[in-house]
């Protein structure tokens, strides 16, 4: 048989989309780098010319996640019928409804994540989707204050407070994992909605906006991630 020559982009994409679906149903832990190499029926050289490491790969599998999420931006950034408090409610709604269609997913793929050994993975993985949605965020407040819509002497330092929002969550949900139970989790949902509510406040004020007007979360919204977490792993066991 001949030897078959793929771009080299299409060849990344496809190692990733092997590893994706083991470690989707083997688990992180569980899916050695050998399994992914069999699986996607390349050499250990042709692998490691694309990936250096099982981290590597996982950061690269986030980064692919953090560009899904992005899917239909461009459509908030061009709308001429959004002004930018609207276009960043927007983009934040775009946000939730990504992470909430790809929970499943990303719990199977990023749990591992929540565990103290890997905090500094996570904080990787972190630094890959604020380089994706964080220039997103500066474009927008960058307009709003062009308008007088918005009152910030840093635009780029808000968008990352944004991003430290989920950082910031962190211990909240290792611990939940930690503790195991349901009790454990209702907890932790009950944490996250309030600190979701004092998130929104937090940038009102930064913004110099009135009271509700920026949308982090909605009713709802940190129940159905962390529940579709739940019920993955309910599935793997």
């Amino acid at each position: 048989m001949p030897r078959v020559i793929k771009h080299p982009e299409l060849r990344r994409e496809e190692l990733l989309d092997h590893a994706q679906a083991l470690f989707l149903t083997r688990g992180y832990d569980r899916a050695s780098l050998n399994d992914v190499i069999a699986a996607a029926g390349v050499s250990k050289g042709a692998f490691y010319h694309y990936f250096a490491s099982k981290d590597a790969l996982l950061v690269a599998l986030a980064e692919r996640f953090a560009r899904q999420a992005m899917a239909g931006v461009q459509e908030i950034l061009d709308d001429p019928n959004l002004d930018p408090l609207g276009r960043l409610n927007s983009l934040l709604a775009q946000s939730r409804r990504a992470k909430i269609e790809t929970a499943p997913e990303a719990w199977a793929l990023f749990e591992t994540l929540f565990r103290p050994e890997n905090l500094v993975l996570f904080h990787r993985i972190n630094l890959a989707a604020s380089a994706s949605f964080s220039p997103l965020l500066v474009r927008i407040i960058r307009q709003g204050v062009e308008d007088g819509t918005f009152r910030t002497f840093d635009p780029e330092g808000v968008a990352d407070i944004v991003m430290q929002f989920g950082t910031a969550t962190h211990d909240v949900v290792a611990k939940a994992f930690a503790g195991g139970s349901d009790a454990d989790m209702d907890v932790a949902i009950e944490t996250l909605e309030k600190r979701v509510r004092l998130y929104e406040i937090a940038l009102d004020r930064i913004l110099g906006l009135p009271d509700g007007s920026i949308r982090i979360g909605e009713p709802g919204y940190v129940r159905a991630v962390m529940t579709a977490r739940r019920t993955n792993a309910g599935k793997a066991r």
